[in-house]
């Protein structure tokens, strides 16, 4: 067979990289022995994890109902149709690459969620209407690429940092103010990121698809996400499952849902969250299957797509944990602000930003870790705040593209094996950590 280089890297990849569960236990070691050299007593860091380990009760079941309702979501015929519709304007290996990824970078940057909840949808019916149509396209690697897209919303609608430094009484808000969204998401440096990358994601897609490429019905559990529900057996039902068949509970619930959204979002005029995201989400699902009995049918299957997150988050909580109750966050920090200069800080921020972003899901609480220290060092390396936020995002993304974390949620959503295409991830990450540096260490900000 005739592999590429990208082919081999992604192999050696699969082989060798661990499990998300492992990987976290070998970060776990790792800061162990960190914080015991930098001073911690024993019970310090023993209590440093158990404050970290459940942290995140709230963020995974939001996570997990993001995973559910958008399978959910993806199997309603409305979804479906929709996304078919789209898949159907590409006639080019090309073209399916670069209409894939604009639709996954303009959900992304809409809501950080909707990159996250539909992205691999889109991913599975492109790959599947390509394939019904000749057109070749790698699945996994076509995969690994709309999950790079998912990289925009660092400067997009719900990027954490600069939301929270633009809101009033931040908690950073003594030391550097409000920043408004126009120094930051807006800038042109920000701007240049977003299209520089998009641009080059969609050309590296194109250019190192693999030569031997996989279609999505050699993955039987991704290609079935495009069937349609298998029609029921015709059959006396009973009164209650005559209740179930009946649209009248959903519009109920459909109703009341309205209402709450209209008055979050009108009335009381607050901003899309991760809650906001799944209540829209659960809106559509009982909106568009009907009745109860479609929904339950689909429920069903979706719970198969969130297993792995179940625990995994609690883990990698834990390992935070570690970070933000020792003094290890603090003295990494630290020493790369000592060394910075304004040419190096970008790099040495963003570098920084990756390493916690392993250890830490959620960008707002990597910002609470590391907002302080990377603000002071802004201030006094010479550059704007401005430019250490965003520095600091690329860093994060970075990170979310190099740990396994997110990567088993993708590979859930999609029905297969995160290590399958979590090589491919590995070059798309360097891809934007390059051009971050670069535009954020020279572009105005």
């Amino acid at each position: 067979m005739n592999k590429t280089w990208i082919d081999r890297f992604a192999r050696v990849m699969a082989r060798f990289v661990p499990d998300a569960i492992t990987a976290c236990v070998l970060l776990m070691i790792l800061l162990v022995a960190v914080a015991l050299a930098l001073g911690n007593s024993p019970g310090k860091v023993i209590d440093a994890y158990y404050q970290g380990l459940w942290m995140l009760l709230p963020f995974t079941m939001q996570m997990t109902l993001i995973i559910v309702l958008s399978s959910v979501l993806g199997s309603t015929p409305v979804f479906r149709k929709a996304v078919i519709a789209l898949s159907r304007l590409p006639r080019t290996t090309n073209q399916v690459v670069a209409v894939g990824v604009l639709l996954t970078a303009l959900l992304s940057y809409c809501y950080w969620g909707l990159g996250i909840a539909l992205g691999p949808i889109i991913a599975v019916y492109f790959a599947k209407e390509a394939e019904n149509k000749g057109i070749e396209i790698d699945f996994l690697f076509f995969l690994a690429t709309i999950w790079a897209a998912n990289a925009v919303w660092q400067f997009g609608l719900s990027a954490s940092a600069p939301l929270l430094v633009a809101t009033p009484k931040h908690f950073l808000e003594n030391e550097i103010g409000v920043i408004p969204l126009s120094t930051t998401i807006w800038s042109p440096a920000a701007i240049i990121q977003e299209i520089a990358f998009t641009v080059a994601l969609i050309l590296a897609g194109c250019l190192l698809m693999p030569k031997n490429r996989r279609p999505v019905s050699e993955f039987p559990d991704s290609a079935k996400l495009t069937e349609p529900a298998e029609a029921e057996e015709a059959r006396e039902l009973t009164y209650s499952e005559r209740l179930e068949h009946r649209s009248f509970f959903t519009t109920v619930l459909c109703l009341f849902f309205l209402g709450w959204l209209y008055y979050h979002f009108r009335v009381k005029r607050l901003g899309l969250d991760i809650n906001s995201l799944n209540t829209i989400l659960l809106f559509l699902t009982f909106l568009l299957h009907r009745n109860v009995n479609r929904f339950t049918k689909a429920l069903q299957q979706a719970v198969i797509s969130s297993w792995p997150v179940i625990v995994l988050y609690h883990l990698y909580a834990g390992v935070a944990g570690l970070i933000q109750h020792t003094s290890v966050g603090e003295s990494l920090a630290g020493v790369v602000a000592s060394v910075s200069t304004p040419y190096t800080f970008p790099l040495l921020t963003a570098a920084v930003g990756a390493l916690f972003a392993l250890f830490i899901p959620s960008s707002g609480g990597q910002w609470a870790i590391q907002g302080f220290v990377t603000s002071k060092a802004a201030m006094e390396v010479g550059v704007s705040v401005q430019r250490g936020i965003l520095s600091m995002s690329v860093g994060d993304h970075m990170g979310n593209l190099t740990s396994p974390f997110w990567y088993v949620i993708i590979a859930g959503i999609a029905r297969v094996d995160f290590r399958s295409f979590f090589g491919y991830g590995l070059l798309f990450a360097l891809l934007w950590f390059v051009i971050g540096v670069l535009v954020f260490t020279f572009a105005p900000c």
